[in-house]
């Protein structure tokens, strides 16, 4: 059984015991969260939302929060001696999915 959820306004598939990297969470690492934002139940019975399926649930584990890879955006204007260098990291976190209740 799969499903997809939302959460930060991005869509992950998830099965039980996928290891997905979301935004970061105010949540503690190795506490339990429950993410009631489920899009779709897919396997032998498929249910679609409109918009959220009906008491579904999606319980995950809280591993760790890490830092991706640095992205280094660079500006410049041609002819002006103008130039900006920035580095981002993003903050995520990492959670693994213990169980899908439909």
């Amino acid at each position: 059984m799969y499903a997809i959820i939302e959460m930060g306004g991005k869509q992950f598939r998830v099965e039980e015991g996928t290891k997905v990297l979301v935004d970061r969470m105010g949540a503690e690492a190795g506490s339990e969260v429950s993410i009631d934002k489920v899009l779709m139940v897919g396997g032998d019975d498929v249910k679609i939302g409109a918009p959220y399926v009906d008491n579904a649930k999606v319980t995950a584990t809280v591993l760790d929060h890490v830092r991706g890879d640095k992205v280094l955006v660079f500006k410049h204007k041609r002819r002006n001696d103008s130039r900006k260098l920035q580095g981002h990291r993003q903050d995520y976190t990492a959670i693994r999915v213990t169980s899908i209740l439909a």
